[in-house]
C-alpha cells in the first residue's frame, strides 16, 4: 500500500500535509480502497469552525458514504471543487487529490497525529 512519510495521518483515515499555514485534508489509500469507487464528494461549508474529530463533510461511493473529520480543530477555508465533478480522482490518486484545506487553530497539534508507520499498525482497527 502506498502510504507517503511526508504527512500526518488520523486514525478515521485522513491524511494531513502542512502548506503555508494552512493543512491539506484528504483521505487514505486504504480508505478509498474501502469505499470503492466513489461517485460523490460534499457538504464542505467554507468558513466553518470544526473541533477535533468533527464530521467535516462526506464522500459517496457505489459501496457506502462515510463522513471524513477534522484531523484538528481549525476552520474550513476551502474546498477541492474539482472533486465535485470528477470525485474519481480520489481513487485514483488519493494522496495528491486533498479535500479541504484547514485553518489550524493551533498547528501544534499536528504532532498529535499518527506518522505513517503508527497508522500503517492501526489502519485496520477502524
Amino acid at each position: 500500500m502506498n502510504l507517503p512519510g511526508d504527512r500526518k495521518y488520523a486514525p478515521t483515515h485522513e491524511w494531513v500535509l502542512e502548506d503555508n499555514g494552512l493543512l491539506l485534508v484528504g483521505i487514505t489509500d486504504h480508505a478509498q480502497e474501502q469505499l470503492g469507487d466513489l461517485v460523490f464528494v460534499g457538504d464542505f461549508a467554507t468558513g466553518k469552525t470544526l473541533a477535533a474529530g468533527e464530521t467535516a463533510g462526506v464522500v459517496e461511493s457505489v459501496k457506502a458514504a462515510s463522513d471524513i473529520y477534522a484531523p484538528v480543530a481549525g476552520e474550513v477555508v476551502e474546498f477541492n471543487s474539482t472533486l465535485s465533478d470528477q470525485p474519481e480522482l480520489l481513487n485514483t490518486d488519493p494522496y495528491q487529490s486533498w479535500i479541504f484545506k484547514l485553518r489550524p487553530d493551533n498547528i501544534a497539534d499536528v504532532q498529535s497525529l499518527l506518522n505513517a508507520d503508527e497508522y500503517d499498525a492501526v489502519k485496520d482497527e477502524n
